[in-house]
């Protein structure tokens, strides 16, 4: 149990997502806000949450709340983290982060003069068994690594009907893709083998550029089973999918595909690390499987089981072995490692969640595979 308050922005597929998993680890959730104080007062009665604001300032003013999470669209991530860490709260953020690596660079400044907890929500890296795997590739059981391969694809936009306000480059970057879906990977792997992305080659496509938008907005991933509505053309700017090359700092190499247009696959994000000793393999579809490859010896697979991983894992397990754990229990490990550490009160000890200087770093990556993909050349990130 957590004393703490937290209020939550935005109502949408990440609102509830959010909501369950605090419950879960024993924070109070004071309040919601949504785009309308009518969507507010609905979402509050909905999850039994006390409080329905009617505008952010409310949140600012509220000295039950010490922690917000923003689950809103993206171009509003910006003014009110900085708002919140201004207020003195503690701010947990979707990702990405910001629109823009201005805003990024400014949030990371704000943050190191703060005794505050600053997070990004890149959920994936709490899968134990992804915990795992970093674990044994940082311990060096894979040997040098030689190639990070693998992809993230999805297929709920495979339609020219489907439509969610992150096709939209005013609410969610000229990035789409690769900025909603393909920055988890890029997190995840260079999380796992300490690597830093330092060079790119992207190739982008936009399969639909003009989309049927319903009038009325549609909640993320619903629009399989919600009924066609009256709709009107709407023209698309950002990417439906696309390929990245990569080079790593050490010379290790990678290839990245992300697409959100490919059929039977709901949320598959898989990597394979190489090594000069082994390799290990995940498919996010099965999280609770992990690979390894053998050139002299059987192959491995291993079960989620705490008996049988890494003693720094464990604390991030829910269950025991045979007992599967997912996508939500991924967030609530998440976030045990944000209220950890701000229980814990040392604002300079090192963070176990993902921190706005890592969010920045996803940002600096989009930008970089943007440009790479508008002039058709290799970019350094950060350039």
């Amino acid at each position: 149990m957590y004393d703490i308050g937290v209020a939550i922005t935005g109502t949408g597929f990440m609102g509830p997502t959010h909501t369950e998993a605090l419950r879960r680890l024993g924070v109070r959730v004071e309040g919601i806000l949504g785009s309308s104080p009518e969507k507010s007062q609905k979402f509050a009665s909905q999850y039994g949450i006390p409080k329905a604001y009617q505008d952010f300032d409310e949140i600012l003013a509220d000295k039950a709340v010490q922690a917000v999470h923003i689950t809103t669209p993206n171009r509003w991530h910006f003014d009110t983290a900085k708002a919140a860490l201004l207020a003195g709260k503690h701010v947990l953020v979707e990702k990405p982060l910001t629109m823009t690596s201005q805003e990024s660079a400014q949030l990371v400044a704000l943050a190191r003069t703060v005794n505050l907890a600053a997070g990004v929500n890149y959920n994936y890296r709490f899968y134990p068994t992804s915990l795992e795997a970093r674990q044994r590739v940082r311990s060096g059981e894979i040997g040098e690594v030689f190639s990070i391969q693998g992809g993230y694809v999805q297929d709920w936009l495979l339609y020219p009907t489907d439509y969610n306000w992150r096709v939209l480059a005013s609410e969610g970057g000229q990035l789409r893709a690769l900025a909603d879906i393909g920055t988890h990977w890029m997190d995840l792997v260079q999380t796992i083998t300490g690597l830093e992305i330092e060079s790119l080659l992207a190739d982008l496509r936009t399969v639909f550029p003009v989309r049927q938008r319903p009038k009325g907005e549609v909640e993320t991933f619903s629009g399989k089973v919600q009924q066609q509505q009256v709709t009107e053309p709407l023209s698309i700017e950002t990417e439906d999918m696309g390929g990245v090359m990569l080079r790593f700092k050490g010379g290790a190499r990678g290839m990245l595909w992300v697409s959100q247009l490919t059929a039977g696959r709901k949320n598959s994000l898989r990597y394979e690390i190489a090594g000069s000793q082994n390799a290990v393999w995940f498919d996010g579809e099965r999280p609770n499987e992990l690979w390894f490859g053998h050139r002299d010896r059987p192959n491995e697979l291993l079960l989620k089981d705490p008996g049988l991983m890494d003693a720094a894992v464990r604390p991030y397990i829910g269950y025991p072995g045979g007992h599967n754990e997912g996508y939500p229990d991924s967030f609530k490990m998440l976030f045990k490692a944000f209220y950890d550490y701000i229980a814990a009160g040392d604002f300079n000890a090192t963070p176990q969640y993902p921190t706005f200087e890592e969010g920045h770093r996803e940002i600096l990556l989009c930008e970089a595979i943007l440009r790479s993909a508008n002039e058709q050349r290799w970019v350094t990130v950060g350039a």
